[in-house]
C-alpha cells in the first residue's frame, strides 16, 4: 500500500475501494452504453458506410436503450481521429439524423487512439462541474474512408523535425513495435502467444453469444464484391473475429515494418470501422428521471512517454490513475488494455505485474479490430458487458496513444 493510499485511507475511515464502489447523489453514472460491431476496414461490413451513418445508429441506440428524452442531452462529444475538420460537421450531422434535437449541442476530440475515452472523461468532467446534467460521450471511426495518406498533412516545419523527440512523433506505429519489442526485450514468442491468446478468447466470446449485449445491430448498404450488386444486410457481429489461430500458425506469417522484426498482421490491431456510445450523467438526475444506473465513472488519467516507444503507455497510465484514487491494482477485477500490438501490450501487462487472465477477457484489439477513436469508448461498453457476466465491480480501462502517451480510467459496475 503506497503511502498516499495510506493517508487516504487514515483521512477517511474507509478504504480506497470502498470509496470508489459507495454511491452519492453527485457521482457520475452510465446509465447506457453501447457499440457497433467492428468491421474490417475496405472489407467487412461497414466497407460502404460512412462513418456518420454509424455513429447515428450508436447515438440513437443509446438514449433509447436508456429511455432519455434526447432533448435533455447537455452535450455529446466525439472522439474521432482521421476526418479532415476533425469530423466535427459530420458529427453533427450524425447527431441530428439520429433524432437528437438541434438544440443539443456537439463537438469532437482528437486525443488520437484514446480519443473515445478522452470523449467519455470531457463529459464526465462537465456533469462533475455542474455544466450539464446528461451527456454522451461517444468515438467513431471508418479506417475505410479515413485510413491512408490523404489523413497526414503534406510536410511539417524543418525547424520543429530538428528536435529528435519530435521527428520520433512522425515513426510508423509498426516501427515504435519494434522499438519497444527491442528495447524491452519482448520476443516474437511472447507476442505470438498472447496475439493467439486474444483470437481465442474473442472466438470463444463470439461462438458463447457474449457479444451480443454490447452491439447494436446496424441495418447498412453493402456492395458485394463479387457481383457488385448492392444489398441491405445487418452487421451484427466483428467480422475480423477467427477462430482456430494458434502460435503455431501466427509463426508461419513475417514480419511487416523490420527484415528481422517480430510485428506482423497476426500480432497488431486490425485496420477497422465502428462506433461505440456511452451516454453519462449525475446520479441525482438519473435516480429523479428513473434512468437505470449500470455503472459509474471514477476516474481518468494521462500521461506522456517517449514517443519512439509510444506504446508502453498503459504501463504508466495505469498506475496514474490508481495513484489519483488510492486504489492498487489488485482492487481492479479486470482491465480492458487495448491492444494495439502485442510488443505493447505483452511490456505493459508484465511491467505492471497484472495477472494475464485478468486483461482482455473477452479479446481485444488484435482479434476484434481497432476503429481509432472508437476504441476508449468501445471499451466502456465491453467492460460493462464483461462486468454483468462475470460479477466484476472495479475495471480499468487504458491504451497507448501515437506520438507517446497513455490514458487510463476507472470504472464501477452496479448491474
Amino acid at each position: 500500500m503506497s503511502s498516499f493510499t495510506q493517508r487516504i485511507q487514515n483521512l477517511t475511515g474507509t478504504s480506497p475501494k470502498a470509496k470508489a464502489l459507495a454511491q452519492h447523489d453527485d457521482d457520475v453514472v452510465i446509465v447506457a452504453a453501447v457499440r457497433s460491431a467492428i468491421t474490417k476496414a475496405k472489407k467487412g461490413g461497414f466497407k460502404d458506410t460512412r462513418p456518420e451513418e454509424i455513429l447515428s445508429g450508436v447515438l440513437r441506440a443509446v438514449y433509447t436503450k436508456a429511455g432519455v428524452n434526447p432533448a435533455l442531452i447537455g452535450d455529446i462529444t466525439v472522439g474521432n481521429v482521421l476526418p479532415a475538420g476533425g469530423g466535427a460537421t459530420a458529427a453533427r450531422m450524425a447527431a441530428l439524423h439520429s433524432g437528437i434535437p438541434n438544440t443539443v449541442p456537439i463537438s469532437t476530440v482528437n486525443r488520437q487512439c484514446a480519443s473515445g475515452l478522452q470523449a467519455v472523461n470531457i463529459i464526465a468532467s462537465q456533469i462533475s462541474a455542474g455544466q450539464i446534467d446528461l451527456g454522451i460521450g461517444a468515438g467513431v471511426e471508418s479506417m475505410t474512408f479515413g485510413y491512408g495518406g490523404g489523413a497526414m498533412p503534406d510536410g511539417f516545419s524543418e525547424a520543429v523535425l530538428q528536435n529528435q523527440e519530435a521527428e520520433d512523433c512522425l515513426l510508423p506505429m509498426g516501427i515504435t513495435s519494434e522499438n519497444v519489442a527491442a528495447d524491452f526485450g519482448i520476443s516474437r514468442e511472447a507476442q505470438d502467444a498472447f496475439a493467439a491468446k486474444s483470437f481465442q478468447k474473442a472466438a470463444a466470446a463470439q461462438k458463447a453469444g457474449k457479444f451480443k449485449d454490447e452491439i447494436v445491430p446496424l441495418k447498412v448498404k453493402w456492395v458485394d464484391p463479387k457481383t457488385e450488386q448492392e444489398k441491405e444486410i445487418v452487421v451484427d457481429h466483428d467480422d475480423g473475429v477467427r477462430d482456430g489461430v494458434t502460435p503455431e500458425s501466427l509463426a508461419k506469417l513475417k514480419p511487416v515494418f523490420k527484415k528481422d522484426g517480430s510485428t506482423h498482421a497476426g500480432n497488431a490491431s486490425q485496420v477497422s470501422d465502428g462506433a461505440a456510445a456511452v451516454l453519462l450523467a449525475r446520479r441525482s438526475v438519473a435516480k429523479k428521471l428513473g434512468l437505470p444506473i449500470v455503472g459509474k465513472f471514477v476516474a481518468a488519467a494521462y500521461t506522456g512517454v517517449p514517443p519512439r516507444i509510444m506504446g508502453v503507455g498503459p504501463a504508466y497510465a495505469i498506475p496514474k490513475v490508481l495513484e489519483q484514487t488510492g486504489l492498487s491494482k489488485d482492487d481492479v477485477d479486470f482491465f480492458e488494455i487495448n491492444e494495439a500490438f502485442a510488443s505493447q501490450a505483452v511490456y505493459s501487462v508484465e511491467k505492471l505485474g497484472i495477472p494475464f487472465e485478468k486483461v482482455n477477457v473477452n479479446g481485444g484489439a488484435i482479434a476484434m479490430g481497432h476503429p481509432l477513436g472508437c476504441t476508449g469508448a468501445r471499451q466502456v461498453a465491453t467492460g460493462l458487458n464483461i462486468a454483468r457476466q462475470t460479477g466484476g465491480k472495479l475495471f480499468c480501462t487504458s491504451m497507448c496513444i501515437g506520438s507517446g502517451m497513455g490514458m487510463a480510467a476507472l470504472f464501477v459496475s452496479e448491474q
